[in-house]
């Protein structure tokens, strides 16, 4: 792990007037690798994997496991689990010199989550949340380092503008917003409670959720005014998507290849982003005979039989 010396910060990004695009935080799936990949392809702002700060602060196995990066793996968000104050702002001081800002995930619905005191149950504790930021704050000895959260709205919207603005009223840098409640999965985004959102704080507001080519960037922008929108499968189904490529191109799977080799990403994994990458693009029959295969060697023969290499792609 490498510290940057990087003078610019990520609060600047957000006053030049653009919209921001962010790599979601991904379980398995937004690592170093992959957050190499989505770079090369204009994606603005990576984060993590979630992580439990407290495993993280009490095993050495699970730092070393859970938490990789690099000197071009900037700029870098951390995205941890935490129900303490203490607790958060004692992972952030880890892995403050050598990332940009650590978020607090309020949003995350899985049921063991819940059930211990993490993800979305957290929008109903707007006092601890303000706590945990201003701990975060306080403790993190560096002004630049961002101390965001990512949430999920209520049914009720006016509870969930009081947790932003008491979010805010505690430092918090920025909100990312995921427009549905705990209990919705695949209905459809709430983009006009995102709207109410950014609305009601000054800092700036992320929107979060069924982002899938670069045009729902724009219009997402035009509905909401949004300082940036983050994406999670339309990324892991298109890793260029945010350079404004409709499908997955040949020379982004090539790359993925690539980096993937040169980090030393296990199999599966390797496999598994190509799944989602090939799967718009690619017949069923095709589609069940690259599943299937099991080992690196093969998937490159495959890839090379069927679609040929960038380099021909290029004469």
């Amino acid at each position: 792990m490498k510290t940057s010396n990087s003078n610019a910060t990520i609060m600047d990004m957000f006053e030049k007037g653009k919209v921001l695009k962010i790599c979601a935080p991904m379980v398995r799936y937004s690592k170093l690798a992959f957050r190499s990949l989505v770079r090369k392809y204009d994606c603005d702002i990576c984060f993590t994997p979630m992580i439990v700060a407290a495993d993280f602060l009490r095993s050495v196995k699970a730092r070393d496991s859970e938490f990789t990066t690099n000197q071009s793996d900037r700029p870098l968000i951390v995205q941890f689990a935490a129900h303490d104050a203490q607790s958060l702002a004692d992972a952030a001081s880890v892995v403050a010199p050598f990332s940009d800002g650590v978020d607090l995930n309020c949003g995350c619905p899985q049921r063991w989550a819940m059930s211990a005191g993490y993800g979305a149950c957290l929008i109903n504790k707007p006092e601890l949340v303000k706590d945990m930021v201003r701990t975060v704050r306080n403790q993190v000895d560096n002004p630049n380092y961002t101390a965001s959260i990512k949430i999920r709205i209520h049914k009720d919207l006016r509870q969930t503008v009081d947790l932003c603005q008491k979010a805010e009223s505690a430092g918090v840098s920025w909100i990312t917003v995921h427009g549905r409640t705990s209990e919705e999965r695949h209905q459809p985004v709430h983009y006009d409670a995102i709207k109410t959102i950014k609305d009601s704080v000054s800092v700036p507001v992320i929107a979060n959720g069924d982002i899938k080519s670069l045009r729902d960037v724009e219009s997402i922008h035009q509905l909401t005014g949004v300082d940036g929108v983050m994406a999670a499968r339309g990324l892991l189904s298109n890793p260029a998507m945010f350079a404004g490529y409709e499908d997955t191109p040949l020379e982004c799977v090539w790359d993925w290849v690539d980096i993937a080799l040169e980090q030393g990403t296990p199999f599966t994994c390797l496999h598994q982003h190509l799944i989602y990458m090939l799967e718009r693009v690619s017949s069923q029959p095709e589609r069940k005979v690259f599943n299937s295969l099991s080992s690196t060697s093969a998937v490159i023969d495959y890839l090379q039989n069927t679609y040929g290499s960038v380099h021909e792609l290029v004469t």
